[in-house]
């Protein structure tokens, strides 16, 4: 699990989608809009790492008991691209979540999570304070 956040998120490695997402992978809470399907991560992981070239993940727990990982983390980085229709600040943003994986097989088929994306859409002046 966590060679899959590191890679997506940390590294921006795109690949790790293919890696590490089972085929009929759902996104029942997909961020930012994007499908929720593999290739909704991959735009989700791309969408971040054009915007923010720095960003990476840090892993505050990893807990696992049967198929499911829970993973609570803070995911942050320099905006210096578009993102949102929201022009480069140069300001260090931030965001907190909580992710539910469910595994089969080795392999990523199913995820949950809450993000704070109105802290992080705040922290970017596309929403009024």
């Amino acid at each position: 699990m966590k060679d899959f956040i590191d890679g997506l998120f940390s590294q921006g490695d795109l690949g790790a989608v293919d890696t590490y997402l089972a085929e009929d992978f759902l996104n029942n809470d997909p961020p930012f809009g994007v499908t929720p399907d593999r290739e909704g991560m991959r735009a989700a992981g791309g969408m971040m790492r054009a915007a923010f070239p720095d960003w990476h993940s840090d892993l505050h727990a990893l807990i696992a008991e049967g198929d499911l990982v829970v993973e609570r983390f803070t995911a942050s980085g320099t905006h210096r691209g578009e993102v949102m229709g929201v022009a480069p600040t140069g300001a260090v943003v931030s965001l907190p979540g909580i992710n539910i994986w469910r595994l089969r097989d080795g392999r990523i088929v199913e995820r949950w999570g809450r993000l704070d994306e109105l802290g992080f859409s705040r922290q970017l002046g596309a929403v009024p304070a």
